[in-house]
């Protein structure tokens, strides 16, 4: 009878590299496996950028449905970086550990010209300079609200770290391909694509920055959009590689800017605001979110993380404030369960502060794109 290294040995060569058509072995993906006596399985995959992400997941549920084995986990890293390259080991019947490699690491490439992408019309990305200001919740219910508005719009969730589009728009399964294309999901009548559609919920994206333009430039060009009028693309939070990816595989219209009314939020999203205009991206404006507590019974608003921050930071900025939304349970409850402020409560104050954002947005996108 095999014993159980064996037996993970015997599925990871199972495993098809779809780029070389080799096992994920021999091909060299597989690196430092470890196994435990209780039945746990580590080990790491090498993905470069012309990688399908979604081979983390095949390895993940192949080595799950193995004999004996009560835990799996994959971490993924960067193929072409030096810690992950090891130098050939001598012929042997059993695989050596990896030994990191000495030799200076390859120049890296300049960066790609950006690609035009007229059928998806006005681009936008939202963007905050920090995690936790409603950023995703801006971006969901302004692409609902367009297409309520007539509009054909899609959503891309480029927050590749922490996917929370596919909750919020209540959509959460592996979408489709045809004819080599990726289809998306429909939800409250907006396309949308996310990473969180094609891994496992508790598995954590550890990916650098090639990876992450091919997850960007393949969701920009692989997935059937179709002829759209707006794509609202929701960013992740701070400077870094995604939102390069973006502005570096298209032509990307406008940013809008969410921020809190808190000092710290402010000062962040102004970095993040100063990041989009200096590559070229125009800064279409500000969100305020969590402006005020407005009290259920006496309407009574409360400012429960100060005042003015938004309006301020606009004014630092030359650049117009799109609304102010209040700090509204609903808001979380609704989101939580899939549906958008804007689809569960329209009449309520936020629902209609998002509206009218949309309709400022619609405006200055016009401006910008003429």
């Amino acid at each position: 009878m095999a014993t159980f290294q064996e037996r993970i040995e015997a599925t990871l060569a199972r495993i098809t590299d779809p780029r070389s058509g080799m096992n994920i072995l021999d091909a060299d993906k597989i690196r430092d496996v470890a196994t435990s006596t209780a039945g746990r399985v580590r080990l790491t995959l090498l993905l470069s950028a012309g990688d399908d992400p979604a081979l983390a997941r095949d390895v993940r549920q192949a080595l799950e449905r193995v004999e004996g084995v009560t835990e799996v986990r994959v971490d993924v890293r960067e193929a072409d970086s030096p810690a992950a390259t090891p130098q050939r080991p001598a012929a042997s019947s059993k695989r050596a550990l990896p030994v990191m490699e000495t030799r200076a690491a390859a120049p890296r490439p300049s960066a790609p010209t950006p690609v035009p992408l007229p059928n998806l019309g006005t681009i936008i990305a939202v963007s905050s300079g920090k995690g936790g200001v409603g950023k995703t919740t801006v971006a969901t219910n302004l692409a609902v609200a367009l297409a309520q508005q007539g509009a054909r719009v899609g959503l891309m969730d480029a927050d590749i770290y922490g996917p929370n589009v596919p909750r919020m728009m209540g959509v959460d399964e592996p979408p489709p391909v045809i004819n080599e294309k990726i289809m998306p999901l429909i939800a409250h009548g907006v396309k949308v694509i996310s990473l969180g559609f094609l891994i496992e919920k508790e598995q954590p994206a550890i990916w650098r920055g090639p990876i992450i333009m091919k997850i960007i430039g393949q969701f920009l060009r692989d997935v059937a959009w179709g002829d759209l009028d707006f794509f609202i693309v929701d960013m992740p939070p701070g400077t870094g590689d995604a939102q390069l990816s973006l502005v570096q595989s298209t032509n990307v219209s406008g940013a809008i800017i969410v921020t809190t009314p808190q000092e710290v939020s402010v000062g962040d999203a102004l970095r993040g605001a100063k990041m989009f205009q200096r590559v070229n991206v125009p800064v279409l404006g500000i969100v305020e979110n969590m402006s005020w507590f407005e009290c259920p019974h006496c309407g009574k608003p409360s400012a429960l993380f100060g005042s003015g921050g938004g309006e301020r930071l606009a004014a630092t900025l030359e650049l117009p404030l799109l609304g102010q939304i209040p700090l509204y349970p609903r808001v979380l409850e609704a989101g939580d369960q899939g549906q958008p402020i804007v689809v569960a409560e329209p009449a309520s104050s936020a629902a209609k502060a998002l509206t009218r954002i949309a309709d400022r947005v619609r405006e200055a996108a016009q401006v910008a794109t003429h």
